[in-house]
C-alpha cells in the first residue's frame, strides 16, 4: 500500500479556513466571478458553452481551444512554437504534478526537489519510492538556488529535478542565468526537469526587461522539461478546477497521456471553455493585468506592515507570486509560529500559515502570508494581527 504523509498544509487549511473571517493564508489572487471575467475582457456577454452542446467526455486531452491558447502563451518570444498537442488539461495542476510523478519515477529513482516548497513536490515521489533528496534554499541568500550544489547532489540515478518557479511560500524566482545553467547540468546527465509555475506569471518586482526575468522552463531549448500550470492561483478561477501538464518532447506527453487514462478520462466541458475564455488573447491581458496591479499594491502594505514591527518580524520581500514567508521572533529567538497562527485565528479570526507546521520543522518562526487577496480584507487582516501581536507577543512560546 502506498503510504501518504499528512500534508501539513491542506490539514491546516482544512481545520482552519471556515473558522477565519480574514483569510490571509489563501495562495491564489483574489478570486473573481463568471460575470467579473466577462467585464474584464474585450468580448462582452459571450457564452462560455453552448446550451444546446451535449455534456458527453468531450475532447480527451483536453479542449483544442484551451491547448491552442496555452501552446500560443508557450510559443511567445519563442523560435519554436509549442504545438498544441503537446499540453494535456487536468483537473488542476495538484492532478498535473500527481500524473507526472506517477508517469516518472518509481523505486530505484533519485529526484532532487526545490525546498522549501508545496509538499506534494517532494512527497509524492517518495510515496512511490523514489529516493529524494531537497535542494534547500535559505533566507541569508534570498532563497536562491546554489547551481554549484546541484552538481554535487546529482547521483547515476537522479531521473527528475523539481523546481517550483516563482516559489511556494517565499515568493522568490530561479532568475533567467541559474535556469540556463540548471538546464545545461541537466541535458548533461540526461535529467528531465520539471517546474511547477502555477505562480507564473504574477511577476511585480521584476519585469520583462530585466536580464535575469525567468522564462518558462519550457523556453530554454531542452526538450525533457515538463511545465505546469493552473487557472487558480495567477488567474483567480481556482474553483473551475483547471490545471495543464506542457513539454516540448511529445514522448513526455504520450507517457504521461496513459496514466491520465488510469485518472482522469477528461476534463468537465464547463470548466474547460471558462478556462479557454479566460486565456484567449481578448481576455488574459486585462485579466493578469488586474493580478499584478493587485499584487503589487498589496505587497507595498504588507512590506509597510512588516517594516512597521520589524521588531519581532522580518522577510525576504517576495518579487513574484502571491505568498510571503515572514519569520517571527523576540528577542532575536523564534516564535513557534504554530502556537502562533493558532491561536491568532482561535482568538481574532485572522488564518495565517505556520511554517515549522507546513513547510518543515527548520523554518521556525516562518510564517507564510497571503497577500493577493482582496486589498481591505488584507489590510484588516493585518490591523487585527498588529493590535493582538502587540498585546500578546511576550506570552508566546519560543521554538528553540
Amino acid at each position: 500500500m502506498v503510504k501518504f504523509e499528512h500534508f501539513a498544509v491542506e490539514r491546516w487549511m482544512d481545520d482552519y479556513e471556515t473558522k477565519s473571517t480574514h483569510n490571509l493564508a489563501e495562495t491564489c489572487c483574489a478570486s473573481i466571478s463568471l460575470d467579473d471575467l466577462q467585464a474584464l475582457s474585450e468580448v462582452k456577454g459571450l457564452s462560455l458553452l453552448s446550451h444546446s452542446a451535449k455534456m458527453t467526455y468531450g475532447e480527451i486531452p483536453g479542449l483544442k481551444s484551451l491547448r491552442t491558447n496555452l501552446a500560443n502563451l508557450y510559443s511567445s518570444k519563442t523560435s519554436t512554437p509549442l504545438p498544441a498537442e503537446n499540453i494535456l488539461i487536468t483537473p488542476g495542476a495538484i492532478m498535473a504534478n500527481h500524473l507526472i510523478f506517477y508517469s516518472l519515477v518509481g523505486p530505484g529513482d533519485h529526484v532532487i526537489c526545490h525546498y522549501p516548497t508545496y509538499q506534494q513536490l517532494f512527497d509524492t515521489p517518495r510515496s512511490l519510492g523514489a529516493e529524494v533528496d531537497l535542494w534547500k534554499t535559505s533566507p541569508e541568500k534570498n532563497w536562491s538556488l546554489d547551481i554549484d550544489e546541484l552538481e554535487k547532489m546529482i547521483k547515476k540515478n537522479t531521473k527528475l529535478i523539481v523546481i517550483n518557479n516563482p516559489q511556494n511560500p517565499t515568493g522568490a524566482v530561479v532568475t533567467k542565468s541559474n535556469l540556463e545553467k540548471l538546464v545545461a547540468i541537466a541535458s548533461a546527465h540526461n535529467i528531465t526537469v520539471m517546474s511547477d509555475e502555477v505562480y507564473r506569471p504574477i511577476f511585480h518586482g521584476i519585469g520583462p526587461m530585466d536580464k535575469e526575468f525567468p522564462p518558462s522552463i519550457l523556453s530554454l531549448g531542452y526538450n525533457n522539461t515538463i511545465a505546469v500550470g493552473s487557472l487558480s492561483k495567477a488567474y483567480s478561477l481556482a474553483g473551475i478546477r483547471t490545471g495543464w501538464i506542457a513539454s516540448r518532447s511529445p514522448e513526455m506527453i504520450a507517457r504521461i497521456m496513459n496514466a491520465r487514462h488510469y485518472t482522469t478520462i477528461s476534463v468537465s466541458q464547463l470548466d474547460s471553455a471558462v478556462a479557454s475564455y479566460a486565456l484567449a488573447a481578448h481576455t488574459i491581458h486585462a485579466l493578469i493585468g488586474r493580478n499584478i496591479k493587485l499584487a503589487k499594491n498589496n505587497l507595498e502594505i504588507l512590506d509597510k506592515w512588516v517594516s512597521d514591527h520589524r521588531e519581532f518580524c522580518d522577510y525576504v520581500k517576495p518579487v513574484a507570486g502571491t505568498t510571503a514567508f515572514i519569520r517571527f521572533k523576540r528577542d532575536s529567538k523564534p516564535l513557534n509560529s504554530e502556537t502562533l497562527c493558532r491561536r491568532l485565528v482561535e482568538e481574532e479570526k485572522v488564518l495565517w500559515v505556520p511554517g515549522s507546521h507546513s513547510f518543515g520543522p527548520e523554518f521556525k518562526g516562518f510564517v507564510r502570508i497571503g497577500y493577493v487577496c482582496e486589498t481591505e480584507d488584507l489590510k484588516a487582516g493585518l490591523d487585527k494581527a498588529s493590535s493582538w501581536l502587540k498585546k500578546e507577543v511576550a506570552t508566546l512560546p519560543l521554538d528553540e
